[in-house]
């Protein structure tokens, strides 16, 4: 004999005789084991879906990311040029004339040093710049023109060229009359092999012109 929840003695062990409730709790669910490995359901020792042997020792746990140990992305390196702008100043330079004609050079019995030469600046265009003077009959278009009165006639229609590039400035001797020299010095330049130059570099060709090349910002 059984009591159900309502009092009741009954005969039947799963329902009461008298008021039918059930009798007893219902039958514990008991979760399957799960394997410790993989996780899978495993009621034996070895599992079935990665063979693991549940009889040794449990597996660790993984240990956690030290974050110290994290590798750490290296930044791109930044290289920043500053875009200048460079300038040509043609000036009439008396003491370079006055060198001219302590040495004789070519030409300089015959050359005069103007009265009146107001500063001329040039704003440098694209890689290539030729220096000396404008004539139609050779299709010679200089972009730095000295054949504008009061013209030096110690230069040559294609004097020297300047070679601009991202870096820097270069000038080349083209193989002129009275040669090419640079910063006050006496010595011409070798012809046909370009020289590097730096801001506030003077270049002097001619009889009396200087021309200074500086770099602005742009």
């Amino acid at each position: 004999m059984v009591t159900c929840p309502e009092g009741h003695r009954s005969t039947a062990l799963d329902y009461c005789d008298v008021c039918g409730a059930p009798v007893g709790e219902p039958p514990t669910t008991v979760a399957a084991p799960r394997c410790p490995a993989c996780g899978a359901p495993s009621g034996g020792r070895f599992c079935e879906a990665c063979g693991h042997d549940s009889a040794l020792s449990p597996l660790p746990d993984p240990p956690a990311p030290d974050p110290s140990s994290r590798p750490v992305a290296a930044e791109p390196a930044t290289v920043r040029v500053s875009p200048v702008t460079w300038i040509a100043t043609v000036t009439a330079d008396r003491a370079f004339y006055n060198r001219v004609l302590a040495r004789e050079g070519p030409d300089a019995d015959r050359v005069e040093f103007p009265a009146y030469y107001p500063p001329r600046r040039i704003t440098l265009q694209g890689s290539e710049i030729l220096i000396g003077k404008r004539s139609v009959s050779q299709g010679l278009h200089p972009d730095i023109d000295l054949g504008i009165a009061p013209a030096d006639a110690g230069v040559s229609r294609a004097h020297a060229l300047l070679h601009l590039t991202p870096t820097g400035l270069t000038v080349t001797d083209l193989g002129s009359t009275n040669g090419t020299s640079l910063n006050d010095s006496d010595d011409l330049i070798p012809a046909e092999q370009p020289v590097a130059l730096r801001s506030g570099d003077r270049v002097h060709v001619g009889a009396w012109t200087t021309i200074t090349l500086t770099a602005e910002p742009a």
